[in-house]
């Protein structure tokens, strides 16, 4: 959260941002072993602002997005990101928008939390409570994509391609 805040703060230079959080990890968190989590949490939010913008603009419309002080704007980033494109096995997401919240509390002004709130259980609504029922479709893209990915380097290792799986015609006999 630090870093994108600092990265917002001194111009939204992408370039730059993975030097902010290495020098913040070493200044703020030597040590820290989550460090390749980090990176993929501030990576991956500025690589999905342009979608995480919109949705912010979507869900708080009566507050322009340059109006909205850094301090709640990368909040609200972080958490829509944890939304929308996390892993929801590590981190589901009630908890990514009580974290959020937390970081609201505790950087943000008095009215942060409920802004924070609102706007990210707008979207969690939205979204249809992924994983309550069944897994969203962002996620189940991002599980077909994996999978896409892994069978390519399955392939590339083994020098050729794997046979295409063959449909299979199955009947049931009803009992009368």
């Amino acid at each position: 959260m630090q870093s994108l805040f600092e990265w917002d703060f001194q111009g939204k230079h992408d370039e730059n941002a993975r030097e902010v959080l290495r020098r913040n990890i070493l200044e703020f968190a030597p040590g820290m072993d989550e460090t390749v989590f980090a990176e993929h949490l501030m990576e991956g939010t500025l690589r999905e602002r342009p979608t995480i913008d919109k949705l912010i603009e979507k869900c708080a419309p009566e507050w322009p997005l340059e109006q909205v002080t850094v301090i709640d704007r990368n909040i609200l980033r972080l958490g829509i990101y944890e939304l929308m494109f996390g892993n929801y096995d590590e981190v589901p997401p009630k908890v990514a928008i009580n974290e959020a919240i937390e970081l609201a509390k505790t950087f943000g002004s008095d009215s942060s939390p409920r802004f924070i709130n609102g706007v990210l259980g707008t979207i969690y609504r939205e979204m249809g409570e992924p994983m309550k029922d069944d897994i969203s479709e962002n996620h189940k893209r991002n599980l077909a994509e994996a999978e896409k990915q892994a069978t390519k380097a399955k392939e590339k290792s083994v020098g050729k391609k794997a046979p295409a799986k063959k449909a299979v015609k199955t009947s049931v006999k009803k009992k009368a």
